[in-house]
């Protein structure tokens, strides 16, 4: 009984078209209804204070308790009374977070993490309300207690910890470029003075603002949005992380994966810093799922087009 609801009309890439889905608003999240047109966006907001070091997550307690049978009082006790998880995603990442336009269902490595977590709450796989959100209202969602959790490439990092308590990384990627096939680009060097896209609030943002090489940064709302762009030929260059890029390279033969790593990843689920049950829970679940190689075979299906394929990240705890 998965549900969706969407926060602006997501334009992405099915094997032979594109795809335009209508939006319905997400009551009180606010934010964007619609794309519009490329803006060289101002740089983001200097941080609040030095932030250097990634903190490590909360270690699991005891077994996981049976699906149906959370422990009174808890966040999954409340989760499991509702009747449904509510979790952020996006739809427009093809193998990660995609709408199958043949099924109607969101499929993608992403979405196998959602699932494996609904079925350890409910039993159930298909308990799940997906609300699709702007990267840049990742952080937003949690804050506001919308979702329970996002789970949408979303990479772990000090400032953003500030705000989320993140479980342990379950896939690893690293950031490069997507540029069109033939073009001569081979690193991001070679598009010095041109105008390359990538997701507004992204840290892929502020990787290519810092590069020493001079770059028009266009920032929209997601990747999907800057293909569109690519496309039309009013951006030389989309950078987002391989694993993203190499879902868009696999529909589209006129585009390729170029360049160097210019940053690498750790992509965890985000959750409340109030439910650090919740976040214990989840880490339960992704250790059952290395260790029964439910991880790596999710990997293997999604993300076999990446050579080498993505490692899947160990546990890393700070308790």
């Amino acid at each position: 009984m998965s549900a969706v609801e969407v926060r602006r009309p997501i334009i992405y890439l099915c094997v032979s078209a594109v795809l335009a889905l209508g939006s319905l608003l997400v009551t009180g999240a606010g934010g964007t209804t619609g794309a519009g047109p490329p803006s060289s966006s101002p740089p983001p907001p200097a941080p609040q204070a030095a932030c250097e070091q990634i903190r490590e997550s909360l270690r699991p307690v005891g077994p996981l308790p049976a699906p149906g049978a959370m422990p009174p009082g808890s966040t999954m006790a409340q989760i499991a009374q509702r009747g449904r998880l509510i979790v952020a995603v996006d739809q427009g990442k093809y193998l990660v977070g995609y709408r199958n336009p043949l099924t109607g269902g969101l499929e993608g490595s992403d979405i196998d993490i959602v699932r494996l977590i609904a079925a350890a709450i409910f039993g159930d796989p298909d308990r799940v309300q997906y609300i699709v959100v702007p990267i840049a209202d990742r952080d937003k969602v949690i804050e506001r207690r919308q979702v329970d959790m996002v789970v949408n490439t979303y990479s772990v990092t000090c400032a953003r910890q500030r705000k989320v308590e993140y479980s342990t990384a379950y896939l690893a990627g690293s950031q490069r470029v997507l540029v069109p096939a033939g073009s001569g680009v081979a690193e991001i060097e070679d598009l010095a003075g041109q105008r390359v896209c990538t997701s507004r609030g992204s840290t892929n943002e502020e990787v290519l603002r810092a590069l020493p090489v001079r770059l028009e940064v266009v920032t929209l709302p997601s990747i999907a949005d800057c293909v569109v762009e690519l496309q039309r030929g009013r951006v030389a260059a989309v950078s987002s992380e391989d694993v993203i890029l190499a879902g868009l390279a696999a529909q589209d033969p006129q585009v390729e994966v170029v360049g160097r790593e210019l940053l690498s990843s750790q992509y965890a689920v985000g959750m409340s810093p109030q439910t650090p049950d919740l976040v214990r829970f989840v880490n339960a679940v992704l250790e059952r799922a290395r260790a029964d190689g439910t991880l790596a075979a999710s990997n293997r299906r999604w993300l076999s087009v990446l050579d080498p394929l993505p490692p899947v990240a160990p546990a890393r705890y700070r308790d």
